[in-house]
C-alpha cells in the first residue's frame, strides 16, 4: 500500500543499466495484468538503443528523460497478432471498431500500470509519456509497427537520479461516489480545488503565464482547444488509415 500511495513520476535518471533479469520480471508482471477475454490485445516495444531513442525523442516533444532513461517502453494496442492467429486457425474477425479500440486501450493501460508498480517495487523510477497519442503516426514509423498496432502510451524506466516530491491529488471525497453519481455544486467545486490552487507551484504557473487562475493555465496554455483539435484530427486520420471505422 505504501508503494502505491507514494508514487511519483521520475524524470531524471542515472546512467545505470537495467539488468535483463530485472527488466524481464517487470515485463512479466505487465503481461499478467487482467485483460479482455484473455486475448491480450497489446504489445510492448522495448527501446534501449541510443540512436533509436534519439529518433523517437522529437515525437515526445524532446523531453530529456526519453534519451536519459536506459529503457523506453512503448505500449501498444495490438490486434495484428490475434488476427494472424485467427487466420492460421481458419477463422476471421474484425475488431477495428470503437468498442475494441477502447477495450485494447484499457487493457494496454492496465498492462502499463502493472509495469509501473513492478518497476517501483524493484527500486526503479517510471514516467508516463502522454505524447504518444499526439504523434502515433510518426512513432509507428520509427518502431515499424504493422497495420493493427497502435501506440497508446510510453514509459521511461530507470534508476532515479533523485526522488522528486509527491504530486498533489484531489481529496478522496472529490473522486469517489457511493451508489450513484453526486453532482457538484459550484461551492463544492471551489472547495475541492482550493488546496490545489493554493500550492506554490500552482501560483507560480498562474503568474508565469499571466493568467487569472489555474484553470485558465490548463485550458489556455497547457491543453489548448486548438492543440486538441489538431492532434485529434491527426490521430483520427491515422486510425482510419489503419482500417478502423467509427460509424
Amino acid at each position: 500500500m505504501e508503494l502505491l500511495v507514494n508514487h511519483r513520476s521520475v524524470r531524471s535518471y542515472l546512467s545505470t543499466e537495467i539488468e535483463e533479469k530485472v527488466l524481464s520480471e517487470v515485463l512479466l508482471s505487465g503481461i499478467r495484468a487482467s485483460n479482455t477475454g484473455n486475448m491480450q490485445l497489446y504489445s510492448v516495444v522495448v527501446t534501449k538503443d541510443v540512436q533509436k531513442k534519439e529518433l523517437l525523442s522529437p515525437f515526445h516533444f524532446n523531453q530529456p528523460m526519453v534519451n536519459q532513461a536506459p529503457v523506453l517502453l512503448t505500449i501498444c494496442f495490438d490486434i495484428n497478432r490475434f488476427y494472424k492467429w485467427c487466420e492460421a486457425r481458419n477463422t476471421r474477425t474484425d475488431f477495428k471498431d470503437l468498442l475494441w479500440l477502447l477495450n485494447g486501450t484499457i487493457d494496454a493501460s492496465i498492462l502499463a500500470q502493472n509495469i509501473c508498480i513492478a518497476s517501483e517495487n524493484l527500486g526503479l523510477g517510471v514516467c508516463y509519456l502522454g505524447t504518444t497519442l499526439y504523434n502515433a503516426p510518426e512513432i509507428s514509423l520509427v518502431l515499424k509497427l504493422p497495420v493493427g498496432v497502435i501506440p497508446i502510451t510510453a514509459l521511461t524506466v530507470g534508476y532515479p537520479a533523485f526522488i522528486p516530491e509527491i504530486s498533489d491529488r484531489l481529496p478522496l471525497e472529490a473522486i469517489v461516489h457511493y451508489e450513484e453519481y453526486n453532482e457538484y455544486s459550484e461551492s463544492q467545486i471551489i472547495e475541492i480545488y482550493k488546496d490545489k490552487e493554493a500550492l506554490l507551484t500552482s501560483e507560480r504557473f498562474v503568474a508565469e503565464n499571466g493568467k487569472e487562475n489555474l484553470a485558465q493555465v490548463y485550458t489556455e496554455v497547457r491543453y489548448k482547444v486548438s492543440d486538441s483539435e489538431f492532434f485529434t484530427n491527426k490521430l483520427s486520420k491515422f486510425l482510419i488509415s489503419q482500417g478502423f471505422s467509427f460509424e
